[in-house]
């Protein structure tokens, strides 16, 4: 049977594509079928209606009816859906909901900072070197309000090469003692950072050893306030402070050397204001003009241990080292430091990398602490040195006993302070 429409044949299609021509003229212009899209009227003369074609569905059903695309009739982009004039079905783009963007712009913002905040936390929390035990302090006395730490530099060697060794001017000598040493009170009415000249004559209390834990019985012995440290540590360090002053200590710090020169240098140098005649000593290294100047780690570790070249050694070495702290801290406070990813990260590396503090101290702690001495430096608090009556019998600095009995009792009580230090 024929299913082409009709009027057409396997006959008449000898001379299309496919079949050879034998003509002498070449083929002449196909008609375009037509495609029936449904129902529609008969065509009033022109080009005949075609019938659909028929298939069959994949699923071996009946025949359905197949589109060929094309429209009858049609001129293609003339007012139909889609073209000039016409709709597309898809209506009017809707104007951007900016409060939705925004909310959820400050959502993801507010999600970022929490995350990067928690996580440098816990990355600072872990590199704190929690290494000493005020626990095994006996004889401790009472708390009082606010908080008490004791600040120390020691003059620790470690991690220096001979070269550092001699650029910083530190010397080789094995172990380590303190080089520097303060009291720092934070309260309701100011903090308080009083320097202890390490050439303070105190007396050696009874104490248990940090490492072998045997009990050393005191037996009035008189020395510097520095040979404590060197004989057991920051344990009897502590013992002795407190026994001595009567002011318990609540957390302890230590630096280094090596330290103190890398915190200085991720900040990018401290500004010192150096006093007329300028500053020279060659044991510690310091060779500065007078006026105000930005030192790096190296020179600001020789400014902080001058003493021979000052007419009080040590009472006004205490003195520059407040200084420099307080500056220290004030600038590493600073919101060009704190906002600064490429800067706090490094300074707080190489801060907590090399300090030591006690078991229970915490980087809250540790933030009141440097915001402590940013106070001290802008007018908030008080520095001075611990009242000094004169030398001892054995050559060390006495403390003035009635002056340091008022101001522990204004500290325990977080008062301000109105005793005055040397």
């Amino acid at each position: 049977m024929n299913d082409w429409p009709e009027g057409w044949s396997d006959s008449n299609r000898g001379g299309g594509y496919g079949q050879g021509s034998a003509g002498a003229h070449p083929d002449g212009a196909r008609v375009m079928r037509q495609v029936r899209r449904g129902p529609s009227a008969p065509p009033q003369g022109g080009v005949p209606q075609q019938p659909a074609y028929s298939t069959y569905d994949n699923h071996g059903g009946g025949p359905e009816q197949y589109d060929s695309g094309y429209n009858t009739g049609q001129v293609y982009g003339g007012g139909g859906p889609g073209g000039p004039g016409g709709y597309d079905g898809r209506g009017e783009r809707p104007a951007p909901n900016w409060r939705r963007r925004i909310k959820w712009t400050a959502i993801t913002v507010t999600v970022v900072l929490l995350g990067t905040t928690i996580g440098t936390y816990f990355w600072a929390d872990s590199k704190l070197n929690r290494e000493v035990d005020l626990s095994k302090v006996i004889d401790r006395p009472e708390e009082g309000e606010g908080t008490n730490y004791l600040i120390v530099g020691s003059d620790s060697r470690e991690g220096l090469s001979d070269a550092q060794k001699k650029e910083l001017h530190t010397g080789s000598a094995d172990g380590k003692r303190t080089d520097s040493m303060m009291i720092l009170h934070t309260g309701s009415n100011g903090p308080t950072l009083i320097s202890l000249p390490r050439d303070s004559n105190v007396e050696i209390p009874s104490f248990v050893g940090s490492e072998s834990g045997k009990t050393y019985k005191g037996t009035g012995r008189q020395v510097k306030l520095n040979a404590a440290y060197a004989e057991d540590g920051p344990e009897l360090l502590v013992r002795t402070v407190e026994a001595n002053t009567g002011l318990r200590i609540d957390h302890y710090v230590e630096i280094g050397f090596a330290g103190f020169a890398n915190i200085v240098d991720a900040v990018g140098g401290v500004e010192i204001d150096i006093p007329k005649g300028g500053l020279k000593d060659t044991k510690s290294g310091a060779n500065f003009e007078a006026g105000k100047q930005t030192l790096n780690g190296e020179q600001s570790l020789a400014f902080v241990r001058t003493r021979y070249a000052l007419a009080r050694s040590d009472l006004d070495r205490t003195k520059n080292q407040q200084k420099f702290l307080s500056a220290l801290a004030s600038q590493t406070a600073t919101p060009s430091t704190i906002l600064n990813p490429f800067k706090l990260y490094p300074t707080m590396s190489a801060g907590l990398d090399t300090l030591i503090v006690d078991k229970d101290m915490g980087l809250f702690d540790l933030a009141d602490m440097f915001w402590a001495m940013k106070g001290v430096t802008g007018g908030d608090g008080k520095s001075m040195n611990m009242p000094i009556s004169g030398n001892a019998g054995n050559g060390n600095l006495q403390w003035d006993t009635a002056k340091v009995k008022k101001l522990v009792e204004e500290l325990k009580n977080d008062e301000t302070v109105t005793v005055s230090g040397n």
